[in-house]
């Protein structure tokens, strides 16, 4: 028994559902390019067994724990904080005692594969299966087949990409790259900590990216060489694209002397809230011109206003469900960097927004003229299947699909990787299916774009055809 019905997603009418399902058929069993996410390193490079079903599923999972914690249970009681509850079958239980709540969400989805595709359990998770549940996948867990390695082989996994902090030495990549594995795991280059003002020990991690680079980083000159000097690092590790999470997508092009008084401010700790912006700001056009000389692609990820609670960042860390959409302009905000490097043919720029007003207002447009410019696909809040099918009905008809970057998962939790390609490809079928039926498309159009948008789009964009680790 499976929790999955093998035609969800798909269209209701059954015309337009048959030619969903035969798209669906070519692109189902294709390898996942995976170019953007959060998966630890360590595991590729050390392989560690999963401790238990709450390790995998709960704790580090910032949809589980939001939804949990809006509706009254402690952070504690999920695994998390000083006080965090020690016994996983008790987590485990709250879980299941609440799953309920993810009825309609993408999450519930993403689990339902999982427990389903992965584990093989068929009875869905609650009270009454909770235990049972708890300890099937515990007793599988010790077995070779749901360690890291070996799930990215039964995913069908053909790259995958982590997010690394410009301070990270890379050991666990250089590990797996040094091991019998023939796994590709790529880093990408996010220099957040080093180029935001406003990020926790920001001074001491500009000695620390001095130390790393030999760079002097307390000038102007010496801190972007020292950046150079860590992209290639990144790059001799098979890196190919950068990562940019900033509040806001406003970016600058200011004068040398001008740059230089800014960061100078900015070193000595003494930046305003203007200064510590309009510096974001210049380093994103900084980022464009050294993409324009070493190729990496580079993804701007804006519009999250991070850690929401001060006083649940400061008892429980980031990344804890806090973080939340707002208000996000692209127009005049991207400007400067457009006029100083958008026509440049080497510069791959990618946009991803949690603001969806801007789909059709503002990305569409700046991506449908910007050679430059690539949409992501939809971000965090909007990773569902309704969130698919809003950006491609307010993106297409200005921008089309080749000016689109395919899917990526954009998670840190590794059991949902092919429940989320899955829901991408079965919502991108079900798109196509709609338009061949309705007549703007010719069926053998979409049957050429199916396995595009599932793999080649994405593997073009990011540079990641080439073989090997």
């Amino acid at each position: 028994m499976s929790l999955l019905h093998p035609d969800r997603l798909f269209p209701a009418e059954p015309g337009t559902r048959a030619v969903a399902r035969a798209l669906f058929d070519t692109v189902k069993s294709l390898p996942i390019v995976s170019p953007h996410g959060h998966t630890d390193p360590r595991w590729w490079g050390e392989n560690p067994a999963f401790a238990d079903a709450s390790e995998l599923f709960v704790i580090p999972d910032h949809y589980v724990v939001r939804m949990l914690v809006s509706q009254g249970v402690p952070f504690e009681a999920l695994g998390i904080g000083a006080g965090a509850e020690p016994d996983r079958r008790k987590i485990w239980r709250t879980f299941a005692a609440h799953y309920h709540l993810f009825q309609g969400t993408p999450s519930r989805l993403w689990v339902d594969h999982a427990l389903s595709e992965t584990f093989g359990i068929g009875a869905r998770l609650s009270p009454d299966t909770c235990d049972e549940t708890f300890d099937a996948i515990n007793a599988q867990l010790t077995q070779p087949h749901t360690r890291p390695r070996a799930l990215y082989d039964r995913f069908g996994i053909e790259v995958i990409a982590t997010t690394d902090s410009a301070l990270d030495d890379l050991g666990w990549h250089k590990m797996a790259r040094e091991s019998d594995w023939t796994g590709r795991v790529v880093p990408t280059y996010r220099p957040d900590a080093v180029t935001d003002p406003e990020f926790e020990g920001f001074v001491r991690n500009l000695d620390q990216f001095g130390n790393l680079t030999g760079c002097d980083t307390g000038t102007w000159a010496g801190y972007l060489e020292a950046h150079r000097a860590r992209r290639a690092f990144f790059i001799a590790h098979g890196a190919t694209a950068t990562d940019h999470g900033h509040p806001t997508a406003r970016t600058a092009d200011l004068g040398a002397a001008e740059a230089k008084a800014l960061f100078d401010r900015v070193r000595a700790g003494k930046a305003s809230a203007e200064d510590a912006e309009q510096f974001r700001a210049q380093m994103l056009t900084e980022f464009a011109r050294m993409s324009c000389e070493d190729g990496l692609v580079m993804q701007l990820h804006a519009g999250s206003l991070r850690n929401h609670n001060h006083g649940v960042f400061h008892a429980y860390g980031r990344d804890k469900g806090f973080d939340i959409p707002r208000r996000t302009g692209f127009v005049e905000e991207l400007r400067p960097l457009l006029n100083a490097v958008g026509m440049d043919p080497r510069l791959t720029l990618l946009l991803f927004t949690l603001d969806e007003a801007t789909y059709a207002r503002e990305l569409a447009p700046l991506a449908g003229v910007y050679p430059s410019l690539k949409l992501g696909p939809p971000w965090w809040f909007h990773d569902s299947f309704e969130g698919m099918r809003r950006f491609r009905e307010m993106a297409t008809e200005t921008a089309g699909f080749y000016n689109t970057a395919g899917f990526n998962d954009d998670t840190r939790a590794l059991c949902s990787i092919p429940a989320r390609h899955d829901v991408a490809r079965r919502s991108d079928c079900a798109f196509l299916a709609e338009l061949v039926t309705s007549h703007r498309l010719d069926e053998s159009e979409a049957f050429a774009l199916a396995p595009m948008l599932a793999t080649g789009l994405a593997k073009q964009t990011y540079k990641l055809g080439e073989a090997g680790k």
